[in-house]
């Protein structure tokens, strides 16, 4: 009977890090249904992105009042959390605050008075969150793509916070021996006299029980993650590893294309000669995307990283003149038809059966992707390095190479610089009619 708890604690501890572990695995599965790409250059720079960007929320504080409580909420997570690697080794081994017989008193107090204080700076934070989103209701929060799941999602974190954080505060100041210490109960010596007047049997069941929950509310948050926007917590540092480090605007060419067009204008070459093994002569089985798996393994960490924030939506020329696209939705509608994909295959025994679906049509439509103007705007904006652009331009690609299903006005262009050898309708010969004198 002694033991009952370290043992049903280990059981919980087991199956919420194992069912973790399991959605971790499926997640690399789904993201490597994408295409190879190699990412090995620029190691120092990508480190310097990473910690810039992920750890140093950089990008963040560019918008002041967001990007400050992120930033407070996000530190507070992570240090408060420091706390609960003394939960599991207490949970296991049946001890109570290890954190006191390793460390000096003082320190000891320091940290947990620290945390009680970040607890509180969380808490005030969470509630500016709430209510920009459901009393201010910012703009960019407002969106068709906003609806449903992903606006309960964003309140059902914040919900989480806050109940996390109250629990931590109750858990201490219901434990009347960390109380009598003095120490460390910078916060939480304000709310042990709401219990006064309890008996020592309630108060320790009231700190037992938050402890309990406050625990299990942890594990459930984790396997939360999966299912949430807030898988960004996880994968921002590598999506920020593996961001591009291009300068913005440069255009992915296909080598096999580039390599034709050069023996196109070429005069000695010859267009019979056998290609050179290794020079990219090869060409594509497919030009641009139509799906997810057309898509690269970046490309697909963007999506599951995206945080549904807006901010590149918001600073979409095309979607504050009224165009169709928002380059949010692009990145939410490719999360989307991945996880969709993936329980296909889970179906399926690990193969993909046909759907009928794929993403372009049945997720994005052909005016999103024609109203992009490509001014990377959204990969400028985006604080956790996505780049809704380059599966546009993907999937552009795909529209004029497979199917000719460019505009109009793109259709013309093009055949006036391969009829005329410049994007105008005008013969070569009559280019400079325009300087002579009438």
């Amino acid at each position: 009977m002694e033991y009952i708890p370290n043992i049903l604690f280990a059981i919980i501890l087991v199956l919420g890090v194992g069912y973790f572990a399991r959605n971790v695995k499926k997640l690399i599965r789904n993201i490597k249904l994408g295409r190879e790409v190699d990412a090995s250059d620029n190691k120092s720079q990508r480190w310097k992105n990473m910690a810039r960007i992920a750890l140093g929320q950089s990008k963040m504080v560019k918008r002041p009042i967001a990007g400050i409580m992120h930033v407070i909420v996000y530190i507070g997570f992570v240090i408060i959390n420091i706390e609960v690697l003394e939960i599991i080794i207490d949970g296991l081994l049946g001890t109570h605050r290890i954190g006191l017989k390793v460390l000096p008193e003082s320190i000891y107090g320091f940290l947990i008075g620290a945390f009680e204080v970040l607890a509180v700076l969380v808490l005030l934070a969470v509630v500016v969150f709430w209510l920009r989103r459901n009393v201010v209701k910012l703009k960019r929060f407002l969106s068709s793509e906003m609806k449903g799941w992903p606006k309960n999602d964003g309140n059902i974190i914040l919900y989480f916070e806050v109940v996390l954080m109250c629990l931590f505060l109750v858990m201490n100041a219901t434990d009347t021996s960390f109380q009598e210490l003095g120490s460390g109960n910078i916060i939480s010596q304000f709310i042990a006299p709401w219990f006064q007047g309890m008996s020592e049997s309630s108060l320790h069941l009231i700190e037992r029980s938050a402890w309990w929950l406050h625990i299990v509310g942890i594990l459930v948050f984790l396997n939360y993650l999966y299912f949430s926007k807030h898988l960004h917590i996880l994968l921002a540092f590598p999506n920020t590893y593996f961001g591009s480090v291009e300068v913005k605007g440069k255009f992915n060419n296909l080598e096999a294309v580039t390599n034709e067009v050069k023996l196109m204008m070429d005069p000695n070459a010859d267009p019979f000669a056998a290609p050179v093994e290794g020079e990219g002569d090869e060409m594509p089985a497919k030009f641009g995307a139509s799906d997810v798996m057309d898509l690269n393994q970046i490309q697909l960490l963007n999506a599951y990283t995206c945080t549904e924030c807006g901010r590149c939506t918001s600073a979409c020329p095309a979607n504050l003149t009224g165009k169709k696209l928002s380059p949010r939705k692009i990145m939410m509608d490719t999360r989307d038809r991945l996880e969709e994909v993936g329980k296909n295959i889970d179906a399926n025994n690990g193969e993909f059966k046909d759907d009928g679906k794929q993403l372009l049509g049945d997720y994005i439509s052909n005016e999103e992707l024609w109203a992009c103007t490509t001014c990377n705007a959204c990969v400028e904006e985006c604080p956790v390095s996505i780049n809704p652009l380059s599966i546009i331009l993907e999937m552009r690609r795909y529209l004029v190479m497979e199917q000719s299903a460019a505009p109009m006005e793109l259709n013309n262009m093009m055949t006036n610089i391969e009829n005329n050898g410049a994007p105008w309708p005008y013969n070569q010969m009559d280019r400079l009619n325009w300087a002579k004198e009438e």
